[in-house]
């Protein structure tokens, strides 16, 4: 498998982040910042590799930093991020919600009160 470091090019920093905001497509991620990828790894992960890279850029402070800072804290992201979505599945991470919640490793837990079905036939006089 490819890794994503291995064809990485010189990117322009100018204005990276209103840049980076501006994009929508995984790929788009990857060209602006001059990353490689691997086709397979980013059609079955690319929300996850978003997602992850989101994460990781919340941690960071960029107030005062130049561009080329910027640019290259971001790369460092999304290539962190890819990485951990080419090593493993999606399911392994669980980045999402919905998979946070329905983790088959962790007991179900019940935040509704159970109704037995025979006692909704009572109440409308079927048994």
């Amino acid at each position: 498998m490819r890794s994503c470091f291995a064809e990485s090019r010189a990117i322009d920093v100018t204005d990276i982040l209103a840049r980076l905001k501006s994009l929508s497509a995984a790929e788009e991620f990857f060209a602006v910042l001059g990353i490689s990828y691997d086709p397979r790894v980013l059609n079955v992960s690319r929300l996850h590799i978003l997602k992850r890279m989101g994460q990781y850029l919340a941690e960071e402070d960029f107030a005062g930093l130049p561009d080329g800072v910027i640019a290259a804290r971001a790369r460092a992201t999304l290539e962190r991020a890819y990485e951990d979505f080419a090593t493993s599945s999606p399911l392994t991470h669980r980045v999402f919600k919905v998979l946070k919640e329905h983790d088959p490793d962790k007991p179900a837990t019940r935040d509704h009160t159970f109704v037995p079905f025979e006692s909704i036939l009572r109440r409308f006089g079927t048994e």
